[in-house]
């Protein structure tokens, strides 16, 4: 078969070399050159990539709250503050470092109940275990302070807030900074208000729990007063803890004063002031500490008419801030988060968080000499007033820069209790009602 195939092949091939030769050979047209330009060969073109997402680092913040305790209202408000600054922070992508790194921040915090030898034992705790970054302190001066020397044995940056005594910061801390003005100049605003509105009262009682940032409040006013000429008709302490005034209240009565002024915190400041109604003590003059800024303060009634209480942040203080949110929208911010408005301890525990932001973002990074020399050359404008750390050996970290408004509950058109700046007059919303009754 194969043969067959090889020999029809052949036969083939010679039958086409025949039928070419008898076919005459075409004349060749002459045809023009043509020259071109070379033709480049087309670049290709790649798809524009989109650069790498910046690396993500998580910075650890700690802190303890009194999630139980008789400081429970305060501290709850304080962490929803801080809470919503690190949703928000982080919600926005983060704070961009020198590296092109960005860092975000997640909480590591526990119920201290309250108690001081507990911030100790949990501050402890987050420095060692869980290797926290940085420190926000617990609400109080007395829990601040137990934090503040775990916080500088550890090497860690803290933010104070919620703690306003002087006292913690004239130890010789390097890494402990305040947010609050200090408690020396808590009521000593009120006093000069008290002159303006009538010079010829010079009868004071001054009453007040005895604990740490009261009484460091108390002794600054004291000696405020004498220095001012005034005549202090009682000098009271009373118990944490204290529910029933009334041989307080005996005590007030026997010794006439025309103004009083003092306190603690929420629950015996409130209860004190609820009292002091109801036994219809004559008084011109009555300022309280942390208790009337608080909006539930309201929940008293007429009780709550007139009284004064020194705040360290109010949403009628317009600020015009150069970092951060305006008041405006860090009360909706806020209130949309946690349904009620912000008192002033949301508010600091809000510029705690901003605080550090603002240190980080000077510093570019998350070195702890960095951020220190960060906090040490801050001064800026927040929605919460100005910002600015006493540097010195004898009081580094003091609050220097944020000065106290005073607020006072009264009635609007509608018979409604509001509160109202009454005090610098710069910022009043509304002259004081005076006398108290």
């Amino acid at each position: 078969m194969k043969r067959t195939l090889f020999a029809l092949g052949t036969l083939l091939v010679l039958a086409g070399l025949l039928l070419s030769a008898c076919t005459p050979a075409a004349t060749p047209t002459p045809t023009a050159v043509v020259t071109e330009a070379p033709t480049e060969a087309p670049v290709a073109t790649e798809a524009p990539t989109q650069p790498p997402p910046p690396v993500e680092k998580t910075a650890v913040i700690g802190f303890t709250a009194s999630l139980t305790g008789k400081l429970n209202v305060e501290s709850t408000r304080q962490n929803d503050g801080l809470k919503l600054w690190m949703d928000q922070v982080n919600a926005a992508g983060g704070i961009p470092l020198a590296d092109g790194s960005v860092v975000k921040f997640e909480s590591k915090f526990y119920d201290d109940e309250s108690n001081k030898d507990r911030v100790q034992e949990l501050y402890t705790k987050l420095a060692t275990e869980d290797k926290a970054d940085f420190l926000i302190s617990p609400y109080s001066s007395g829990l601040a302070d137990a934090a503040a020397v775990i916080a500088e044995q550890y090497g860690k940056v803290m933010i104070t807030t919620g703690a306003a005594s002087d006292a913690t910061y004239k130890k010789g801390y390097a890494l402990v900074y305040q947010s609050y003005t200090p408690a020396s100049h808590y009521l000593t605003g009120a006093l000069d208000q008290l002159a303006s509105l009538d010079p010829n009262i010079k009868k004071i009682a001054i009453v007040y729990e005895n604990e740490k940032f009261s009484v460091s409040v108390v002794e600054a006013l004291k000696a405020y007063a004498e220095g001012k000429g005034y005549e202090i008709v009682l000098y009271e302490g009373y118990d944490t803890g204290t529910t029933d005034f009334g041989p307080l209240l005996n005590k007030i009565a026997e010794a006439q004063p025309e103004s009083i002024m003092g306190g603690g915190h929420f629950q015996d400041g409130s209860t004190f002031a609820k009292q002091l109604f109801d036994k219809q003590v004559a008084v011109k003059y009555l300022a309280l500490l942390v208790a009337p800024p608080e909006p539930s303060f309201a929940e008293l009634g007429d009780a709550a008419l007139g009284v004064i209480g020194p705040s360290q942040w109010e949403p009628l203080a317009a600020f015009t801030p150069d970092f951060g949110p305006t008041g405006v929208e860090l009360v909706d911010a806020y209130t949309a988060a946690f349904g009620e408005d912000p008192s002033y301890h949301s508010a600091g525990g809000y510029v705690a968080g901003l605080i550090l932001q603002k240190a980080i973002e000077t510093a570019g990074s998350l070195d702890t000499a960095a951020i220190k020399a960060a906090l040490d050359g801050m001064d800026m404008m927040t929605f919460y007033g100005r910002i600015k750390f006493d540097t010195s050996a004898e009081a580094h970290g003091l609050q220097i820069g944020h000065d106290m408004v005073y607020i006072q509950w009264q009635k609007d058109a509608a018979g409604a209790l509001v509160k109202q700046v009454v005090w610098p007059t710069a910022g009043a919303t509304a002259p004081a009602l005076f006398p108290l009754r």
